[in-house]
């Protein structure tokens, strides 16, 4: 028998320190962050709960064979008297068991167990108030959520419920969408039951909750998975599900069992809460610690809180999310002006807007552009800090061009010729062709102004911003020649007075995540070159542009290696946690 209480407190640090993390864009929160270790925990004690390995067996109980015989003989006397037509096959060999449980136990096909009441394939009126409908997105694994709320109406009521009603007790599954949640339920109010979800109603109302938690297990969702059906969501009919095996033990065991996974469930919820608490706080510290570097006012200041970081950096950066918040915070810093110190003798902006100007006067004569409409001065409102001497605030559009790609048509793709950049094609930074279309060398002559040039920065405009970050990528000479399509956006500088990977490094920054406000097209976010044009940009000296990219580029290497040492020490966590499962369960 497992000392399970031991094997809980003994490793405690495997159970809260393996976790998963995954990166998202912005400022995160812990719940990036999955806790793998209490999760596989709660599938330990549900694993050996159906095992029969999580309370002794008590040899004067009365054996699962005289339950199983009751819960047959009420069965027979429901196909008698009210037609039951929920059954499954008596025969149960050798071969069909897939889990060894104590001599004493029995076993059952869940089709014998139960009443099945089934409400795939129908769906009712729904109203804002009324009697409660339950659906398959109100059943979560292991309790009934009352959100989302969605009710019928009470005259509809009865003749919508013909297939029986749900009573205290009975336990709900979902067969798809998601296949495999369960719980007991647990209202008091009346309520329908809808698609998507099925009640058990089992014929010894007793054993309820244990097989409840046999469902959760992961030997059951197991089963549940290799008699599904489905690419992209999973289901099971009900003819398969009827037929899966159901490990019963004595009735008197069984309560103890459940007693037993509700106590240490409610410790794993409390291991849980402290840990999220504990990665919370330590998120919010870092937040705060790295908020103080961008919000200085001058270099004292910055030193000073850049020391304080400093002295604790092995404490702080201890996650994946604290690094991804130091990395935003090197890119703030590089933007704002803070991140490299100002050399007096680096041209000002002021030159460099002389030199735009001095080129779009020269392409608007060689007829290249169109005289541009002025765009609207830049107010003090509208300044999101103050820059530093030498610097100036301007809109993109004065100095980017911005160029939206041509609706290209599929029937015109070949299978060789001129590249087509799509947005399947942009990355987060660069290109990627492992799916590339291509049209006629004859058409690069027909549409040469949507054809690209090295160091152009292009952009996504559809759903621009995805779990990972933004799409764009700066064209390199091995992309050409290519030609842009629709939903995909150009900046191409005047006079070349940014540098490409500067510019990357302000799309990567909050600066720019947190200005964009996509719009919707048709139900589809989007960004556009209007709003682009729009956006405040901090224009300063190509050497200090230089310096600043060569920084970055320094650190942000410094905070990959500490990624990577993390990522290695979490597989290590996360492998040790199944080894303790697997040692409890063999």
């Amino acid at each position: 028998m497992t000392d399970i209480q031991s094997l809980v407190t003994d490793n405690i640090d495997v159970w809260t320190t393996a976790i998963k993390q995954r990166t998202g864009v912005g400022r995160g929160s812990s719940k990036k962050i999955e806790l793998t270790g209490i999760k596989k925990l709660r599938e330990l004690i549900l694993e050996l709960a159906v095992r029969g390995k999580l309370v002794p067996q008590d040899p004067t109980d009365e054996p699962a064979s005289v339950l199983l015989e009751k819960i047959a003989a009420e069965k027979a006397l429901l196909v008698k008297d009210e037609k039951l037509k929920t059954k499954a096959s008596e025969h149960i060999s050798k071969d069909d068991l897939y889990l060894k449980t104590p001599d004493v136990w029995g076993s059952c096909r869940l089709g014998n167990l139960a009443r099945f009441i089934d409400y795939r394939g129908k769906t009712p009126t729904k109203l804002s108030s009324g009697i409660r409908l339950i659906t398959a997105k109100n059943v979560k694994f292991g309790y009934i959520s009352k959100q989302p709320e969605e009710f019928i109406s009470a005259e509809e009521y009865t003749s919508w419920m013909t297939r029986g009603f749900p009573k205290i007790g009975d336990v709900l599954f979902t067969p798809e969408a998601p296949l495999g949640n369960v719980a007991v339920i647990d209202l008091e109010e009346k309520f329908a039951l809808a698609q998507r979800a099925i009640c058990f109603q089992f014929h010894e109302s007793q054993i309820s909750k244990f097989i409840m938690f046999v469902i959760m297990s992961p030997v059951f969702q197991d089963q549940l998975l290799k008699n599904a059906t489905g690419t992209t969501a999973k289901g099971i009919k009900a003819s398969k599900l009827k037929e899966i095996i159901v490990p019963i033990p004595p009735l008197k065991e069984q309560f103890q069992i459940v007693r037993r996974v509700d106590e240490l469930m409610i410790l794993c919820d409390q291991l849980e809460q402290k840990t999220e608490g504990h990665i919370t706080a330590h998120q919010t510290l870092v937040e705060v610690l790295l908020g103080t570097l961008t919000s200085c006012k001058n270099n004292d200041e910055f030193q000073q809180n850049w020391a304080r970081i400093a002295e604790h950096f092995d404490a702080l950066f201890t996650t994946t999310q604290s690094i991804e918040l130091l990395k935003q915070t090197i890119l703030q810093l590089a933007v704002i002006g803070k991140l490299v110190p100002q050399d007096p003798n680096d041209e000002p902006a002021a030159v460099l807007l002389k030199k735009i100007a001095d080129e779009k006067v020269q392409l608007i004569k060689d007829k290249k552009i169109k005289k541009q409409k002025a765009l609207p001065a830049i107010t003090e409102d509208e300044k999101p800090f103050y820059l530093p001497q030498n610097w100036e605030w301007v809109r993109l559009g004065s100095i980017y061009r911005f160029l939206n790609g041509y609706a290209f048509k599929s029937e015109w793709f070949e299978s060789e010729g001129v590249k087509v950049l799509r947005n399947i094609n942009i990355a987060h930074g660069t290109t990627k062709w492992n799916d590339t279309a291509f049209v006629s060398k004859e058409k690069v002559d027909e549409f040469a102004r949507f054809e690209l040039e090295e160091g152009d920065i292009v952009i996504s405009l559809d759903r621009p911003i995805i779990n990972t970050g933004l799409k764009y990528a700066i064209i390199q000479s091995a992309d050409l020649p290519c030609l842009l399509l629709q939903r995909v956006a150009k900046f191409h500088s005047y006079g070349d007075v940014i540098v490409p990977i500067f510019l990357s490094r302000w799309l990567e920054s909050d600066l720019f995540m947190s200005a964009i406000d996509p719009g919707r097209s048709n139900g589809v976010p989007h960004i556009s070159t209007k709003q682009l044009e729009m956006m405040l940009f901090p224009l300063l000296s190509q050497n200090e542009q230089h310096r600043i990219v060569a920084k970055v580029d320094e650190l942000l290497t410094i905070c990959d290696q500490l990624k990577s040492q993390i990522s290695s020490a979490q597989i290590t966590q996360l492998n040790l946690a199944d080894a303790i499962v697997g040692q409890a369960v063999s």
